[in-house]
């Protein structure tokens, strides 16, 4: 009996910070004020021709599945086979039962249409997982923080251009993510600096570099930031691990993989931002 009056508790403490975040962001400057002060105007944001998202009504339910890594590989498989794809297709990474209850979700919720030969995207083409998988990664700040947020943002910027995955606004701070769908394989080089070249840029509280598997960051991509770091300075921040597959350059520089779940290797992230005083008003 105490277990559940101190998980109703939890719950409803939980529920309470929630609001009062909300509260207290309304009293802030907002996102757009505090990208203006650094001298960013948004240009464009938030495309919808390349998303895979159900109607306004289903996406509560949809921003839950997505909670789970073998759904996201299965949407990946999905766009992958869009114009004609049976269960045996999209069945890599799940069990056939799984991918079964995959498909029928999607059916229920109109993403997918039933042809004799198989099944079809509803809405289409759909190039890329990313767009959806930052639209899912700007909703976890928003249901899970309390914070405003904006995705896919295209800023006119002399120097460091390129596309802002997801931005949101905590505790009157920045934090910038740059989100990854590609395995590690087909991450380069280039991609490294240019995220750094944001960083630099765009001057937030916290930035995080999110991929998308449950892959090893220590094999490759963690050797590709140590070498573009030595590129940049004679004594390069060391990148060190947290836990697990979590690292960290200086306080406020992150890498993080899906490992356990992107909902909670970003609460550990944000936990540590707030311990080291990342955040401040303004």
């Amino acid at each position: 009996m105490n277990d559940e009056k101190t998980f109703n508790e939890l719950v409803r403490l939980r529920a309470e910070v929630k609001r009062l975040r909300r509260a207290l962001s309304r009293l802030e400057p907002g996102l757009g004020a505090l990208l203006r002060r650094r001298g960013f105007t948004i240009y464009k944001k938030e495309p919808v021709d390349d998303l895979l998202l159900p109607a306004k009504k289903y996406q509560a339910g949809y921003y839950t599945m997505l909670h789970k890594y073998s759904f996201r590989l299965f949407l990946r498989d999905v766009i992958k086979h869009q114009e004609l794809f049976t269960l045996e297709d999209v069945a890599r990474y799940a069990t056939p039962a799984k991918t079964k209850e995959y498909l029928d979700y999607l059916l229920s919720i109109r993403l997918i249409r039933q042809k004799p030969e198989g099944c079809v995207l509803a809405k289409g083409p759909v190039t890329s997982f990313g767009p959806t998988l930052e639209w899912y990664v700007a909703e976890v700040f928003k249901r899970e923080f309390g914070s405003e947020t904006v995705w896919g943002v295209k800023f006119k910027r002399p120097r460091v251009g390129g596309d802002y995955d997801v931005i949101a606004k905590l505790d009157g701070s920045l934090v910038y993510l740059e989100v990854k769908s590609s395995p590690p394989k087909q991450i380069y080089d280039s991609e490294i600096a240019a995220f750094l070249d944001r960083v630099e840029d765009l001057s937030p509280a916290v930035a995080i570099f999110l991929m998308d598997t449950e892959l090893r960051m220590k094999d490759k991509i963690v050797p590709m930031f140590e070498k573009e770091l030595r590129k940049r300075d004679e004594r390069p921040p060391q990148v060190a691990r947290m836990e697990r597959e979590l690292f960290g350059i200086t306080d406020r520089v992150f890498i993080v993989n899906a490992k356990e779940s992107i909902v909670r290797n970003i609460k550990l992230i944000l936990e540590r931002a707030l311990k080291n005083g990342c955040f401040r008003t303004g």
